[in-house]
């Protein structure tokens, strides 16, 4: 299992105001995957670090946010342990979203007065 496996699995986790995934917002700060060395049986097991970043605190939010991701991670049969962490640092900005989130929120098209619109 690998990072990438992780932020893949956790594409369909969406922030509750936006109709993008939060891999492609940019709130995934750091993913990190280890060996349980105490999990029972004889596959494979691994325990799965996330630490997340949110546009803005606001508890409900983070709520939903937080219960999508161990929802997610928790029907993964590879994993038997799973800690999701918010860290407000770095902060987030709208530069750690990937082209496809820019595009998907019109942000990189000039309105026709010259501002950006977001649609939400």
């Amino acid at each position: 299992m690998t990072e990438a496996d992780v932020l893949e699995w956790l594409r369909v986790c969406f922030d509750p105001e936006l109709p993008v995934n939060i891999v492609d917002l940019g709130f995934i700060n750091r993913v990190a995957v280890g060996n349980d060395d105490r999990a029972v049986g004889d596959e494979t097991r691994y325990r799965v670090l996330i630490e997340v970043t949110m546009r803005a605190p606001n508890e409900e939010r983070e709520a939903m946010l937080l219960g999508q991701i161990s929802n997610r991670l928790a029907g993964i049969r590879q994993i038997s342990r799973a800690e999701v962490a918010i860290t407000w640092e770095p902060s987030w900005t709208a530069e750690r979203m990937s082209p496809s989130a820019r595009r998907q929120l019109g942000l990189d098209r000039p309105s026709s007065d010259g501002l950006v619109q977001i649609r939400l």
